[in-house]
């Protein structure tokens, strides 16, 4: 990674909101491929956009006609009719980094076979799979002709009301028994803008097997042109229900994260992006998830006869029981979810990817359970123990049941309590042992960079009854 790169991954460290995971995250990474549309850096330089995708981790990228190519280049502009030694350039920059550029747009494609083919010639060469338009009707007999030829796509994009895209029905009229190298480019936010229910245009277009790509959103406001993005999953455009919906029609397509807010500063917004699609994506995951615990806990280890199930299939300690309970299996990527409940003062909590369960302290990583949500130094209910507090308090009352969905993806675990997603953190910047990133001590001999990528999954007996349903575990790896 470049140092400036490294930089930009430092400014996110604040919000600890930085997605950084490798390829072995979930199957998801291919065929639903995440990056950025360059414009959502249109105040920067292509250069500077690669060095953000890169910082974000992200390994591919939609770059648009007319960004500034380069500090170094003077005036030249990345475009199809850019210079050879502008194009090499552009290779070169998009290599060191690590980035494949997959798409290419909004651009124009005229009723004109030349210039339509400097454009497929252009994107043959600079290795684009997907071309980016909103062309007129009546360029679309040398568009098919040409996508097909040079085995390219070509993605309508939809611009909000009044564009001549703008309502999905228009898109489908036009690509109606054309070349299946001829679909949408889905803009999510464009259609929150128009009025257009964004999960029933996709609905729409998926029936037709007609989403190349995305431009994905989420906006603060429906039906108002002047609406902004947020962070996906905090807004109106029904991000959580639209890739729902994907998963369960088996799409596979490229997603470019187009956020047109708070320009100069929006790598962290765009950050929690990036969390949101990842962790969402490794929930739809194909992989069919399996009891963590049979009835008879015949893969566990702990004290005999020290934690059982009922006839209801809830878990807990027994009576005698004085025993930590442990998986014999051990887990990398996975999603784990679960039901708890203590009572008032009640103390326990989920150990994940445990190296060593004698040596369990340092090298177990803790999400807490706890009755309490008070300031306890990293010991709320939803904490990262010792490290990590959680970002709000979505615990029910004492008594009560609570619902965990724990996801661990390489370097990234999330959780999320009650629906609320409350843990973001990127292990990667606990490069300390005993010290948390934020310069606060933690009890802990190993750095949490260097706690074990894998391991056992533990539940805690703290001396405190505890009661456990629904143990199911996705496993990712």
């Amino acid at each position: 990674m470049s140092r400036q790169a490294k930089v930009l991954l430092a400014l996110l460290v604040a919000g600890v909101g930085v997605c950084v995971l490798g390829a072995t995250s979930v199957q998801a990474e291919e065929n639903w491929r995440l990056g950025m549309q360059a414009y959502s850096f249109n105040r920067f330089t292509f250069f500077e956009a690669v060095d953000k995708n890169k910082a974000l981790e992200m390994k591919y990228i939609e770059a648009y006609p007319g960004q500034k190519l380069s500090a170094e280049h003077g005036d030249a502009r990345f475009d199809h009719n850019m210079s050879a030694e502008h194009r090499a350039a552009a290779k070169g920059k998009l290599q060191e980094a690590g980035v494949k550029l997959v798409n290419y747009g909004v651009v124009g494609l005229p009723n004109n076979e030349g210039e339509c083919r400097k454009v497929f010639d252009f994107a043959k060469e600079m290795g684009i799979e997907t071309i980016v338009s909103e062309p007129p009707e009546n360029a679309f007999d040398v568009i098919e002709k040409l996508a097909d030829e040079y085995r390219i796509n070509v993605a309508i994009h939809n611009h909000p009301k009044p564009s001549y895209y703008w309502d999905p029905n228009t898109v489908l009229r036009v690509v109606k028994g054309r070349s299946p190298r001829i679909g949408a480019c889905a803009d999510t936010g464009h259609w929150t803008r128009s009025g257009v229910d964004p999960l029933g245009a996709v609905k729409m277009l998926l029936a037709e097997k007609r989403i190349i790509s995305f431009h994905f959103k989420d906006l603060n406001e429906f039906g108002v042109r002047g609406a902004h993005d947020v962070p996906w999953g905090t807004g109106v455009s029904k991000p959580r229900e639209i890739l729902a919906e994907l998963a369960a029609r088996g799409f596979k397509g490229s997603f470019s994260i187009e956020y047109e807010h708070n320009w100069l500063n929006s790598m962290p917004e765009i950050a929690q992006c990036v969390a949101f699609f990842r962790r969402t994506a490794a929930g739809h995951s194909r992989v069919v998830p399996k009891d963590v615990f049979p009835k008879d806990l015949s893969n566990a280890v702990m004290a005999p006869g020290s934690w059982a199930f009922d006839d209801e299939g809830v878990l807990s300690p027994t009576p005698t029981g004085r025993s930590d309970l442990w998986t014999k299996e051990r887990y990398g990527n996975f999603v784990l979810e679960l039901d708890f409940k203590i009572p008032e003062g009640g103390n326990s909590g989920v150990f994940i990817r445990t190296g060593d369960i004698k040596k369990w302290i340092h090298t177990a990583i803790e999400v807490q359970i706890h009755a309490t949500t008070d300031g306890t130094k990293h010991g709320q209910c939803g904490a990262i123990y010792d490290c990590l507090s959680p970002s709000k308090d979505a615990a029910n009352k004492p008594g009560e049941w609570n619902r965990y969905v724990i996801t661990c993806l390489d370097n990234k675990i999330y959780v999320n309590l009650n629906g609320e997603d409350i843990i973001d953190m990127d292990l990667n910047l606990w490069t300390e042992a005993g010290l948390n990133p934020q310069g606060t001590k933690n009890k802990f001999k190993t750095a949490y960079k260097d706690m074990p990528r894998e391991g056992h999954l533990g539940f805690q007996y703290h001396g405190n009854p505890v009661w456990f349903r629904n143990l199911k575990i996705k496993s990712l790896d």
